[in-house]
């Protein structure tokens, strides 16, 4: 999606999408009350987002979502670019928005925090994604993943290894690992399968954890259960 009031602006960032796979344009708005509308109608992964909107700024309309999905920056104006950081954003982009600039903005989703490059026939699929932590991204296994625990607005991501801590959202993390045998079992974990030692009652073990299992969840994760045995 879109956030954008300046017209030019707007049609620039659309012919750059236009150009690289994988993303599909939803929809182009020019005021928050618009933006917010079309996040009760449409799935939204990724918005461009302007700073400076009529009405509300980027910035306040960020805050009163919820569970805002994944957010690029854009503005004119360099110093209002550094408050996004609070938000822990992608990247913000400074109009006038270069196609190579943009190109730099689309590799750190690309194999990153949300998508994954779909695989050419003759390669194998990833194996790993890059996780923000602190102030550096960390190589993570799928295979590493014993479970991963949500804590507000932070994961943790506990690993056969070790434990890591970032900035995401559990509905984030569910897309990037749905073809990796994760599955939802509380509002609050989601766990690898094969890690999976026993279902009992309201809970399962994963390796030497006791994790929840809600009460919504619980029907999906028996019949997969049932079908693996």
């Amino acid at each position: 999606m879109i956030v954008e009031d300046e017209l030019l602006a707007s049609q620039v960032i659309e012919s750059h999408l236009q150009k690289v796979a994988g993303f599909q344009l939803v929809g182009t708005c020019q005021n928050a009350r618009e933006a917010t509308a079309l996040l009760n109608e449409q799935q939204v992964d990724l918005v461009f987002l302007d700073i400076q909107l009529p009405g509300m700024t980027g910035l306040n309309f960020l805050r009163s979502l919820a569970d805002p999905p994944l957010v690029v920056f854009t503005t004119a104006y360099a110093e209002y670019a550094l408050e996004g950081y609070e938000f822990n954003v992608i990247d913000y982009l400074l109009k006038p928005i270069s196609f190579e600039r943009f190109t730099k903005t689309i590799s750190k989703i690309v194999d990153g925090r949300l998508f994954s490059q779909a695989p050419a026939s003759n390669k194998e699929a990833p194996d790993h994604m890059f996780i923000k932590s602190s102030n550096k991204f960390l190589k993570v296994k799928f295979a590493e993943i014993l479970f991963i625990e949500g804590m507000r607005d932070y994961l943790k991501i506990h690993t056969t290894e070790y434990q890591l801590v970032t900035h995401q959202t559990m509905n984030e993390m569910e897309k990037i690992l749905a073809d990796q045998q994760f599955i939802r079992v509380h509002k609050s974990y989601l766990v690898a399968l094969r890690f999976v030692q026993s279902v009992q009652a309201n809970f399962i073990t994963v390796g030497k954890n006791s994790i929840p299992v809600g009460s919504t969840y619980k029907e999906k994760l028996m019949n997969i259960i049932v079908k693996k045995n």
